[in-house]
């Protein structure tokens, strides 16, 4: 189970100065620098790997959840475009992800604003690779109603290969919650495998925001 809390995400709070360089993951330098780990149901594991010539990150999915986040405060209204590539082994078969049962997903990549005391407003948006559910199409966490889901890639039919993204995050956060962004607080990536018990990798290149 995997619970976005306000205690988590009181730890993802940020510095009040903005990020000067809005790069969140800089893995292909070889460096996990500023990321820390959250596990949630036993661990998944991250390890820095060579991808032909590029270091990425992978992460191996084995019944168990951990994620790994970044505290970072980035200023959406200069840089609201995060960008970054991904690939997975295979996504779950059978899983509805829109039930606690079937809450897993082989990749994601996510961004938290906090707000409110404690924590307790605080809004997080996740970009998934689906097992399932049609690209663009969005749902509510099953087990935390501030945190919501969007698919960016589904299925298998790219499975084995790169893909690459660009997402205008301040717009995406508008239309899942309904209101403007002016910033996130932290960034986060995720390959879980506890709710439902499948087995999956995910390697994840640099994380960036940029401005266009």
């Amino acid at each position: 189970m995997k619970r976005l809390n306000p205690a988590w995400l009181l730890a993802l709070s940020a510095s009040s100065i903005f990020a000067a360089e809005p790069l969140a993951g800089a893995f292909s330098q070889g460096s996990l620098a500023g990321w820390d780990t959250k596990s949630f149901k036993g661990e998944t594991r991250y390890r820095l790997v060579q991808d032909g010539n590029t270091t990425v990150l992978r992460a191996d999915a084995d019944g168990g959840a951990s994620g790994k986040f970044r505290k970072m405060k980035v200023d959406l209204t200069k840089t609201p475009f995060l960008n970054w590539r991904w690939k997975i082994s295979n996504t779950y078969a059978g899983v509805n992800e829109r039930s606690k049962s079937g809450d897993d997903y082989p990749a994601r990549v996510y961004v938290v604003d906090e707000r409110g005391p404690f924590g307790l407003s605080s809004r997080a948006l996740n970009y998934v690779w689906s097992s399932n559910q049609p690209i663009g199409s969005r749902w509510p966490n099953a087990f935390v109603s501030q945190a919501m889901l969007q698919a960016v890639d589904s299925g298998n039919a790219k499975a084995g290969q790169w893909v690459a993204h660009k997402r205008n995050v301040r717009e995406d956060l508008k239309t899942a919650f309904g209101e403007d962004f002016d910033h996130i607080d932290a960034v986060a990536l995720m390959s879980d495998a506890d709710n439902a018990g499948g087995k999956a990798s995910a390697w994840y290149g640099d994380i960036w925001f940029s401005a266009q």
